[in-house]
């Protein structure tokens, strides 16, 4: 079996590679310090669980778990933490196992038996109870087999279309699997809402124009769209673009 640890302590990582070790010295074991890097390994190297911690420096261990959601065969994940708070309350009431360090070796060894896959609404309704999350750094999505992570500070716009989210940036879009509502409840300092099936990020906004059929659009930098305004934000969207905030 295939264990990725992550943790920002070594000494952490340290003991919990010898715990697995005395467990069953078969498995292979690798690492990572960041959430992040985590999720570059676990695209290329494909571990059958991941031994997560939750509050990490570059990437919180939550926002791993929610990328992991979109892949096709995501890893089991287990969360490890030193912090007995509310956000525990809300693994056990989801049935997502989570271990308390300083970890004991037979509680490790229940966890690994019954390691199962999240689902992104306990992500989701954990992130919700814990206020002391931050939003995500990145969004991302499965293309081709791989996981794709796009930097939230380089998305232009976020548009619903049928089922999916698409979040425009300078390098294409990326289609989310995830609602526009709950986007803007994560994001809402960021994105801004132009339309009922539009977000935008103002501070990539070039210009608001009225066209000849009365309507108004929005040009962002760095994509090629013009995005429609509804009358009902166009106000607020003036207001918005005056005060540059």
């Amino acid at each position: 079996m295939k264990i990725l640890i992550v943790d920002d302590e070594h000494l952490a990582r340290e003991r919990l590679f010898s715990l697995i070790n005395e467990l069953d010295a078969e498995h292979i074991i690798t690492e990572a310090d960041h959430g992040l890097s985590a999720l570059e390994k676990i695209s290329t190297e494909h571990p059958d669980i991941v031994l997560l911690d939750i509050r990490m420096p570059v990437m919180d261990g939550l926002e791993v778990a929610h990328h992991l959601t979109s892949m096709k065969h995501a890893p089991a994940v287990i969360f490890t933490t030193a912090y007995q708070d509310h956000a525990l309350q809300a693994f056990e009431a989801q049935a997502v196992d989570y271990l308390l360090k300083p970890i004991r070796k037979n509680r490790l060894e229940q966890a690994l038996n019954r390691a199962s896959i999240l689902q992104r609404s306990h992500i989701s309704e954990i992130r919700k109870n814990d206020d002391s999350l931050q939003p995500r750094t990145h969004l991302s999505a499965t293309i081709h087999g791989q996981l794709k992570l796009v930097p939230v500070r380089d998305i232009r716009y976020l548009k619903a279309e049928q089922k999916y989210v698409v979040a425009g940036w300078p390098g294409g879009e990326l289609l989310l699997d995830e609602s526009l509502t709950a986007l803007e409840e994560e994001f809402g300092g960021r994105f801004f809402r132009i339309h009922r099936n539009a977000l935008i990020a103002h501070e990539y906004i070039e210009s608001l124009s009225k066209n000849n059929d009365g309507t108004s659009t929005v040009t962002l930098a760095g994509v090629p769209v013009s995005l429609l305004v509804s009358r009902r934000n166009l106000g607020s969207l003036r207001v918005k673009m005056k005060s540059g905030k």
